[in-house]
């Protein structure tokens, strides 16, 4: 199976298929899938337009969906948080998506807030593509996740949980926080391949490689690969660029 896979696309939809087109995607006449890690809303301005592009690859079968930490963010936005305009939500670009994807506005009235959250749980981010995302897919030689695995602290340090494939959804909720560049040092999972996204590849190279910056002129945002982890995330906000890769397994 060839699989082609992209994470952190933040919203921004144009790109996003502009990347699938360059990588051969929609040439590519053997069987594939599009695995897609999460974080596929926020910050960008074509949320509505990445929902119905969404919708459309699932029901053709082309995608398999990992649930991002910003799909757990958009969920408590109008669940929890009933519509309130927080910091974090304002920070992280969710309620931007829900203003976008609603038509609504941010209200700093209890009315205005529950009408909001009302209306992002009656979006098909809320009542379909969520729903429909996974907290990982395995094959004989990759693992796909957001961030890692479900760990636990161990010396200071972090190992992955040895029953992670059943951990409840407290403990992969935390799991899609994790740096997976830092995490692969102590907590390699089985001998396999973890292809993530959640962090900036800039860090990784710069940090563990000395090749250049994190956000710098010379910040390379290309996948960071190395024993037991390929991390994507190419910080699309900043970058205004997409990583895709294309795997066989």
């Amino acid at each position: 199976m060839k699989y082609y896979v992209m994470s952190d696309i933040h919203g921004f939809c144009t790109l996003f298929k502009k990347t699938l087109r360059e990588a051969g995607y929609y040439d590519d006449p053997e069987d594939k899938r599009l695995v897609l890690l999460g974080d596929l809303f926020d910050r960008g301005e074509e949320a509505a337009e990445m929902q119905a592009y969404l919708l459309e690859l699932m029901r053709g079968g082309e995608a398999i969906l990992i649930r991002g930490n910003h799909e757990d963010l958009f969920r408590e936005l109008v669940t929890h948080d009933r519509g309130r305009p927080l910091r974090h939500h304002l920070q992280n670009g969710t309620y931007d998506t829900l203003e976008q994807l609603t038509g609504l506005r941010a209200g700093y009235s209890w009315t205005a807030n529950m009408r909001i959250a009302k209306a992002g749980q009656e979006t098909p981010l809320y009542t379909e593509i969520i729903p429909a995302m996974l907290d990982y897919y395995e094959t004989k030689n990759y693992i796909f996740t957001h961030g890692w695995v479900p760990c636990e602290l161990w010396y200071g340090g972090l190992i992955y949980s040895e029953n992670w494939r059943e951990a409840d959804q407290s403990a992969w909720r935390e799991a899609r926080w994790i740096n997976p560049m830092d995490a692969v040092r102590t907590a390699r999972v089985e001998e396999k391949t973890v292809v993530c996204g959640h962090f900036h590849c800039s860090y990784g190279h710069a940090r563990y490689e000395k090749k250049g910056s994190e956000f710098g002129a010379d910040a390379n945002f290309e996948p960071y690969v190395a024993p037991g982890i390929v991390a994507i995330d190419a910080c699309t906000a900043y970058s205004r660029r997409m990583n895709c890769v294309v795997l066989r397994d």
